[in-house]
């Protein structure tokens, strides 16, 4: 649990050396702790600065009296901050001396360290964002792919709160008509129930929508763990550089070149995929290349997708046959290789169900139609419409399923005439995990695990 008394520093910027650093301070002191170690040219004090305004000057060492450092101070009043609360932020040349010395007298004049996500969460717990966009600040910063970006940002301006809002309102309308017929029990039940019955399907039906967009849009922000495979020397490494877009594994023309798992992150038509490029099946009596094709087993086990390459201008072998029934049932994608030398085996691949894409690797042929056939292997030709609600955070989708459970178990209970208490009882369980969303509902243990994701900083 956090002291919100207290006045917290850190340095928001990546650790290490570079052109500039920035160290926030938040809290009520957090301008007052500022200006007794800045000093402006012209002499006036920070305490007298009007908000949302930058001031040149030097940070001291009041126990020395030396300069440390030129800096900006950029000033915002509660608030119209980050969290909130009075903030100022020190803009100073970047490299750990400089900012550790410039923490440090910060503290030593009151200021505390703060925690991981500790920015964000006096946001949350002053009101100026509820928890869902807490989350889309970390969604953010962690985004692998445009669609992933564009969801976070959706969700960060209040898109998923809304939703969840209007849905939370819906069912208090519902949980108050319940309660007052208890109160009051002489009004027509059988009308009231039946309208309470219509709004209770609707928003089951808009939740089933929410946690159906979770698991289409999943692969977006998570990406998909994919596993290049082939016999040796059939272009698996040319293809993990080119989607790369870099020389990660080295390519020759020498069978067992790579022997371990080379893996890295690729975008693929705005789908990011955690690549793994796996050594070539082959007879091999070397102990190491033996373990790596161990290990590529291993990775078709654990992969989502799979790109099967083959090399196109020989016949099928009985390397390429046991890669083929190894992988069946996966999802996949077989990619014909080397067709500059020839195409000797697309007609033997139309008894597999995957789809196959012809590419000359090496050239660069084929490479735009396999990145769309991969998207479309993954996700199919889902697009989002605009205004579209998506899910992306599993808790999230894990309150709204379990908040559908409580409104199903309520239509069982209005099904089977059970005590209209039992009824109230399971709308407020599901009008209390819809607020653990937003965060209307929360306890600690909540807030910890939500931002415990975050680093220092944020």
């Amino acid at each position: 649990m956090i002291n919100q008394e207290n006045t917290v520093c850190a340095i928001i910027t990546p650790p290490g050396t570079g052109g500039i650093s920035v160290i926030r301070l938040s809290g009520k002191d957090a301008i007052s702790i500022a200006s007794k170690v800045f000093r402006k040219k012209s002499g006036k004090s920070l305490n007298e600065v009007k908000t949302h305004s930058i001031h040149h000057g030097h940070i001291l060492d009041l126990s020395s009296g030396e300069v440390i450092d030129e800096v900006l101070a950029g000033i915002m009043k509660s608030p119209h901050s980050y969290t909130g609360e009075d903030v100022v932020e020190i803009s100073c040349h970047g490299g750990p001396l400089v900012t550790g010395k410039i923490l440090e007298v910060f503290v030593r004049e009151g200021a505390g360290h703060a925690g991981p996500g500790e920015f964000t969460r006096r946001a949350f717990l002053n009101g100026r964002i509820d928890l869902a966009q807490a989350e889309a600040v970390i969604d953010l910063i962690n985004s692998k792919s445009q669609e992933g970006l564009r969801s976070a940002i959706w969700q960060l301006e209040g898109g998923i709160s809304r939703k969840i809002n209007e849905l939370r309102d819906v069912l208090t309308v519902a949980l108050a008509s319940l309660e007052a017929f208890i109160d009051f029990p002489e009004e027509d039940i059988d009308v009231i129930i039946h309208d309470i019955e219509g709004r209770i399907r609707s928003s089951v039906e808009s939740i089933d929508k929410l946690i159906d967009g979770y698991y289409r849009w999943r692969p977006f922000r998570e990406g998909i763990v994919t596993a290049i495979v082939g016999r040796t020397n059939v272009g698996k490494s040319s293809l993990l550089n080119v989607l790369l877009g870099e020389e990660r594994a080295i390519v020759t023309p020498h069978p067992g070149t790579t022997r371990d798992i080379v893996d890295g992150l690729a975008n693929v038509d705005g789908l990011p995929l955690r690549i793994l490029d796996t050594a070539g099946l082959r007879t091999t009596e070397d102990l190491v290349e033996g373990e790596g094709i161990k290990r590529m087993f291993k990775s078709i086990e654990s992969s989502e997708l799979v790109l099967l390459v083959i090399d196109g201008s020989e016949p099928l072998t009985e390397w390429d046959e046991e890669l083929l029934t190894k992988t069946d049932g996966k999802k996949r994608v077989i990619i014909i290789n080397k067709i500059d030398k020839g195409n000797m085996i697309q007609d033997n691949l139309d008894r597999y169900n995957s789809p196959v894409v012809c590419t000359a690797i090496i050239n660069g042929e084929g490479i735009e139609p396999l990145r769309k056939l991969i998207r479309d292997t993954v996700v199919g030709g889902v697009q989002r419409l605009a205004g579209e609600a998506v899910v992306t955070n599993l808790r999230h989708k894990n309150a709204l399923e379990q908040s559908n459970m409580e409104l199903n178990n309520f239509l069982e209970a209005l099904h089977d005439r059970l005590p209209l208490e039992i009824q109230a009882l399971h709308l407020r369980g599901a009008l209390d995990l819809l607020g653990e969303v937003t965060g209307v509902v929360t306890t600690e243990d909540i807030l910890d695990r939500v931002f415990s994701e975050f680093c220092i900083g944020k």
